[in-house]
């Protein structure tokens, strides 16, 4: 069991008495974006995994470091978004949703990783170019982040303008998780793990966070344990995961099923306890 903090306890018990109803959860996406690690010769080279720390002002996870990701807008629902790879109706079986959700899943987690790492996840609509998107770092792409974070560019427009066409294949279905009953704020979000491509760089993008890095997993993980730095339950079991795979081809093959994870909160001596769901190992 996890304590939580103590402003969390009287939330907490208001809500599981039924004084006060639960929220809905926002669908929402977040992506695991992954690389290799440099290591020594003879060695195998692990992984590192791309996260921005949360600023301290934020009204939800404010100070933890987290993989990027946000709630789904409705513009992603847009069925003109150009895509390739495994269809819409592929997805929904893969995550479990109606079509028209995993289309907008898919579509925020390329959106919201472009927007908060500059990385995007998208290739050459013209037969015969390259399959990946190679560069995504000079001011006209950075014009492009910023307006698409301010709302006057969409994710279909981005892509028409430049003639490129989304990459579902570059995405793989991690996992979901659900924020518990007792939060203000609450979100169903679905996990994707990708690979940085060849050529692109994530970089310090500003907005949401005050600091990025790419971190092993289980760097991150000796760090939360040393209270350095701070995870989210859902964030913490994810690098476990992620750190057992090894190396980034391992997590990229890894038969994933999934399934909604809701971490359950009671309250005992005035405490609000958090628990994980039966059957994950939380490596903190």
């Amino acid at each position: 069991m996890i304590r939580l903090p103590p402003h969390f306890a009287a939330r907490a018990r208001e809500v599981l008495d039924g004084t006060v109803p639960p929220v809905t959860p926002r669908d929402a996406a977040t992506v695991m974006l992954l690389r290799p690690a440099a290591k020594g010769a003879g060695q195998a080279p692990g992984l590192q995994v791309y996260m921005l720390r949360r600023r301290s002002s934020m009204a939800f996870a404010a100070g933890a470091y987290v993989f990027p990701g946000g709630s789904v807008d409705t513009a992603d629902s847009d069925e003109s978004i150009a895509w390739a790879g495994p269809d819409v109706q592929e997805w929904a079986e893969r995550l479990g949703a109606p079509a028209p959700l995993a289309r907008a899943l898919v579509c925020a987690a390329v959106r919201e990783t472009f927007e908060e790492s500059g990385v995007l996840l998208a290739g050459p609509a013209e037969p015969g170019a390259s399959p990946v998107l190679a560069s995504t770092g000079d001011e006209e792409w950075e014009a492009d982040r910023q307006a698409l974070l301010a709302g006057s560019l969409t994710l279909a427009g981005l892509l028409r303008r430049r003639e490129l066409v989304l990459r579902s294949d570059l995405l793989r279905p991690w996992a979901r998780w659900i924020t518990p009953v007792t939060e203000e704020r609450r979100y169903d979000t679905r996990f994707f793990a990708a690979a940085l491509p060849g050529g692109q760089h994530a970089r310090d993008v500003g907005g949401e966070a005050d600091e990025t890095a790419w971190l092993e997993p289980g760097a991150a993980l000796a760090a939360a344990g040393r209270r350095e730095i701070a995870l989210m339950p859902p964030t913490a079991v994810t690098l476990g995961e992620l750190r057992a795979c090894g190396d980034v081809t391992a997590a990229l093959a890894a038969r994933r099923r999934i399934i909604a994870l809701i971490p359950e909160v009671h309250v005992a001596e005035g405490a609000a306890w958090l628990t994980v769901p039966a059957g994950l190992e939380y490596p903190l």
